[in-house]
């Protein structure tokens, strides 16, 4: 679906974190299908797949938990994802009614570190898959991996979506026949399935790094739906949203389950793709490689151009930041920098423990989502006033005591059941031999207490303001100014 009329900027994309003004509004809803398949049908989300088999979990098991933890961790997803259409914003401004104008850098900050990590993996990652195959050496592989990335994130959302459509196209391809090899030319250790061989510890563990790595996408969705007309339903939003990311998800975490499982001990990521390739012919890992390259390469750019946005909101907060392209340019090749500095300086240490990595993405972002998501679907059913989004003084406040509140109290009750390798394991978890059950404390906890400390909220008053500031809004974006 696209707008009549609409307005586009050719070249590089001018807009950060101001609203995107109806006629500006383009695209169609059935691309977010492929773009979030394809941002999670890449081999970084393969390494997700590993945690239960490293533990001493069966094959069998651990291909429920993956199952189980992506069709919950992306239900949250999903539903933020359906927000951007609505209200014409990335996705951590809209942090803003629940934090308040300067509360919400307690959010921003975890964010930008999630970005910063997930470069750093990804980048070395891609660049060690172009060194196997290409030469050249890492380092060099890391430079030339974040100049691409840099060039995809400045030229912004529609080059973002292109670039992921004709990426899934080659990945059903490529990772198709790939697939089908492993599965027919690999052998699996005895017991692999059986049922007998549960263990809750190495389950829930597989399960709570995939949950997380799921609602880490939560940050990014509205991103790269935000351009969306706001006439495209919510339902058709989660939709299209749901199942590209949980199909990309379930099927790369499974294959890299099903590759752990066959080169047990000698599992190596890049290496254990190569050899499992070369099964279904010689040269073939090396072609799935530089493919995989191509699919990290692009989710580098997704995470540069968040990053971006993150980076600006966080400005914006101490000083109001008129969203310029040159404001744009600046962000992302921060980010970018941070990005090229941390893989050239990442030690072995900081890979080898990605998944605790992901753990505290997780626990860092439960409560947030909770509180997010309760603000957004119950207390103000999608009503806000955007142009005050953008006030210090506006009816949001400085500072969101509510969604603090709610925040550090989701986030208290869960450290009792935080269960991070051998980082940290709290009391309720060594109780359940190590077994991690935070998500299902920290959400209800979260989304109930704000909702109970919002009890108080005016929606009906703060509709009204919406209504009178549309105008001036839709103005304020065309002449490309916050409201």
């Amino acid at each position: 679906m696209s707008t009549s009329g609409e307005s586009r900027v050719s070249g590089l994309e001018v807009r950060s974190i101001d609203y995107v003004p109806l006629n500006e509004r383009h695209g169609r809803l059935w691309h977010l299908g492929p773009l979030w398949f394809m941002s999670n049908a890449q081999i970084a989300t393969l390494a997700v797949g590993l945690i239960s088999i490293t533990e001493g979990g069966n094959l069998l098991w651990s291909l429920l938990a993956i199952v189980a933890g992506t069709v919950i961790g992306t239900f949250f997803m999903a539903f933020h994802s359906a927000q951007g259409p609505q209200l014409g914003l990335p996705q951590m401004i809209q942090s803003r009614p629940q934090f308040g104008y300067v509360g919400a850098l307690l959010v921003w900050l975890f964010a930008y570190v999630q970005y910063a990590g997930f470069n750093v993996f990804n980048s070395i990652l891609a660049a060690d898959a172009l060194h196997t195959t290409l030469h050249g050496g890492v380092r060099f592989w890391v430079v030339v991996v974040t100049a691409i990335a840099l060039v995809i994130a400045l030229v912004g959302y529609d080059i973002i979506h292109k670039a992921e459509r004709f990426l899934t196209y080659t990945f059903l391809l490529v990772f198709g026949v790939f697939t089908v090899g492993v599965l027919v030319n690999l052998h699996y250790p005895a017991g692999s399935f059986d049922v007998g061989g549960f263990r809750w510890t190495p389950f829930l563990a597989q399960f709570g790094v995939v949950a997380g790595y799921q609602i880490s996408w939560a940050i990014y969705v509205s991103d790269y739906s935000r351009y969306l007309p706001p006439d495209v339903t919510v339902r058709k939003t989660f939709y299209w949203t749901y199942f590209g990311s949980a199909l990309g998800g379930i099927w790369l975490m499974v294959l890299g389950t099903l590759l752990a499982a066959w080169a047990g001990k000698d599992f190596e990521t890049i290496r254990s793709i190569n050899a499992a390739g070369d099964k279904v012919f010689d040269g073939f890992g090396a072609i799935v490689l530089l493919f995989a390259s191509l699919g990290l390469i692009s989710v580098t750019a997704l995470n540069m151009y968040g990053g971006s946005l993150t980076l600006i909101s966080g400005m914006d907060s101490f000083r109001r930041v008129r969203p310029t392209l040159g404001v744009r340019l600046l962000t992302i090749g921060l980010t970018a920098a941070l990005s090229l500095v941390g893989a050239l300086a990442a030690t072995a240490h900081f890979l080898e423990n990605f998944n605790d990595f992901l753990l505290l993405v997780l626990y860092l972002f439960i409560p947030w989502t909770a509180v997010n998501l309760m603000d957004y679907y119950v207390v103000r059913r999608g009503h806000y006033a955007i142009a005050e989004i953008f006030n210090p003084r506006g009816i949001y406040g400085r500072w969101g005591w509510h969604g603090i509140i709610a925040y550090l109290v989701g986030f208290a009750v869960m450290v009792p059941f935080f269960s991070v390798g051998k980082l940290f394991v709290g009391p309720a978890a060594e109780a359940l031999g190590g077994a991690d059950i935070s998500l299902f404390v920290g959400l209800p906890v979260s989304a109930l207490l704000y909702w109970w400390l919002t009890r108080s909220v005016d929606v009906e008053a703060e509709t009204r303001i919406a209504e009178a500031e549309a105008e001036a809004l839709e103005q304020a974006a065309h002449e490309h100014r916050e409201p």
